[in-house]
C-alpha cells in the first residue's frame, strides 16, 4: 500500500480519479507509479511530483506526490501545482507559434532565417534555414556565454547577431537554445507581437490553459513550485553569481531566459498538469480540443514526424524529439511517439497510435540543484505501457 503522504487524488476537471479500464488502462498497474515516484523522493532525486496519464480522450491517472517546497518551509505537492516547465516552452509555445505562421502563409520552413531577421547573417548564419532551427541542425552552439555582460532581449539579440556557427548548417545535431531564441524573434518579427502575447492569444487561451504562460501573475505564486537560488542557476553557463541567495519562485529558472526578462523561445513557460493534458489531448485529437482548432491535422502530422536531414541521426520533428539521447520519457516498452523534456524536471511523451500521453512534472532542481531523473521518467513510461489493455 502506497504511503498516504505520497498520493493525492486529482481534484480538478481535466483529471479524473483513477479508473482507467474505461479507456484501456489497468488502474491497478497504474498504482505502481506511486511506488516509482516514492523511491525517487526517498533517494533525494526530487522533492515531489505530479504525474498525469491519459488515453482516448480522458485523464486516467493524475496524482501528486511528496512536496512542492522543502525550503524555506515544507509545502505538500498538490495536483494544481504550477511548474516552470523549462524547455517544454519550445514545444508548447514556440513551435506551435511558428507552425501557425506557416499555416497562414507568412513563413516557409526552408527559407533562410535572414529573410525574416536581416541581422541574422555573418559567421555562417546566413545559410541557416527555419527548418534547421526547429530540428537543431543549425550549427549554432548550445547557448550564450553568460560570462559576457549583457541583459534584456535586445542584449541577447546583439549576442545572437554576432554568433558564428560551429558546424555547417544541416550537417550536425546540436541541441541549442539559441535556435529557439531566434525562432521566438521570428514570431515577433512576423506577427508584431512578442512570443508571450502570441502564445497566450493563439495557443493557451483558446485551449483553456488558464494557468499556462510566461511571467506568471503574483496570484499564482502560492501554487508555483520553487526551483533553486539564482546564484546556482547562473553557475550553469559561467555567469556571475553575486549575492542572489533567495529561492527562485515564480521567476524563470533558466539563466538566459532570466536575463531576457522571462520571455524567450527556449524557456520561460509555467504550466500545470491539467493544462499539459489539454495540450496533449489537442495534439492527439488532430489539433482540435474543446471545439477549438489550433493547428490543422496536416500540421500536427508534419510537426511530429522525422524532419531531420535525410539519413541524419538523431531524429527530430519540428521542435519535438522523436529519437535521441533526450528520449528517456519514452521508456523501454513502447516505441515511437514524440515528446520533450525540461531541465527543471518536466517531460511529456505522446504515442499517437495508442492515443496515449504521459506527463511528469517535478522541480528536481529544488532546493539545490537536484539529480538526474531519466530513470524515473523511463520507469513511469514502462509502468504505463504495462497497464495498456487490448
Amino acid at each position: 500500500m502506497m504511503m498516504r503522504w505520497l498520493g493525492l487524488l486529482c481534484l480538478f476537471g481535466a483529471c479524473a480519479p483513477v479508473a482507467g479500464a474505461g479507456t484501456g488502462l489497468d488502474p491497478a498497474r497504474l498504482e505502481r507509479i506511486g511506488e516509482a515516484v516514492g523511491e525517487a523522493i526517498r533517494a533525494g532525486e526530487i522533492p515531489g511530483a505530479v504525474v498525469i496519464v491519459g488515453r482516448r480522450g480522458a485523464a486516467d491517472y493524475c496524482r501528486a506526490f511528496g512536496n512542492r517546497a522543502l525550503v524555506p518551509a515544507v509545502e505538500p505537492m498538490t495536483v494544481d501545482t504550477v511548474f516552470d516547465v523549462s524547455s517544454l516552452t519550445k514545444v508548447m509555445a514556440t513551435t506551435p507559434a511558428v507552425m501557425i505562421l506557416v499555416e497562414e502563409g507568412r513563413l516557409r520552413l526552408d527559407d533562410r532565417v535572414s529573410r525574416y531577421l536581416p541581422e541574422f547573417t555573418g559567421g555562417g548564419k546566413e545559410k541557416i534555414t527555419v527548418r534547421q532551427l526547429l530540428t537543431h541542425y543549425s550549427g549554432l552552439r548550445p547557448d550564450f556565454d553568460l560570462s559576457r555582460e549583457w541583459s534584456g532581449t535586445a542584449g541577447a539579440l546583439r549576442e545572437l547577431w554576432g554568433m558564428k556557427t560551429e558546424a555547417e548548417p544541416g550537417t550536425k545535431f546540436v541541441y541549442s537554445d539559441l535556435n529557439f531564441i531566434a525562432l521566438g524573434e521570428v514570431v515577433r518579427a512576423l506577427s508584431g507581437k512578442s512570443l508571450d502575447v502570441f502564445a497566450r492569444e493563439r495557443v493557451f487561451a483558446p485551449l483553456g490553459m488558464n494557468d499556462t504562460g510566461f511571467l506568471p501573475p503574483q496570484a499564482l505564486r502560492g501554487r508555483i513550485a520553487p526551483t533553486e537560488p539564482r546564484r546556482n542557476t547562473l553557475r550553469y553557463l559561467g555567469g556571475r553569481a553575486e549575492a542572489l541567495d533567495t529561492m527562485v519562485r515564480g521567476e524563470v529558472h533558466d539563466p538566459t531566459a532570466w536575463r531576457m526578462a522571462g520571455v524567450a523561445g527556449h524557456a520561460g513557460v509555467f504550466s500545470c498538469a491539467r493544462d499539459l493534458a489539454r495540450y496533449a489531448r489537442m495534439l492527439l485529437g488532430e489539433s482540435a480540443y474543446g471545439g477549438k482548432r489550433i493547428l490543422s491535422p496536416a500540421t500536427v502530422e508534419a510537426m511530429t514526424r522525422p524532419q531531420s536531414p535525410a539519413g541524419a541521426r538523431p531524429e527530430r520533428g519540428f521542435g519535438w524529439d522523436i529519437g535521441s539521447d533526450y528520449a528517456s520519457p519514452r521508456g523501454d516498452l513502447l516505441g515511437g511517439g514524440y515528446g520533450h523534456t525540461g531541465f527543471t524536471g518536466t517531460s511529456l511523451w505522446i504515442w499517437p497510435d495508442e492515443g496515449l500521453y504521459v506527463g511528469v512534472l517535478t522541480n528536481r532542481v529544488h532546493p539545490d540543484g537536484g539529480k538526474n531523473i531519466n530513470h524515473l521518467r523511463g520507469a513511469i513510461a514502462n509502468i504505463v505501457a504495462a497497464a495498456l489493455l487490448p
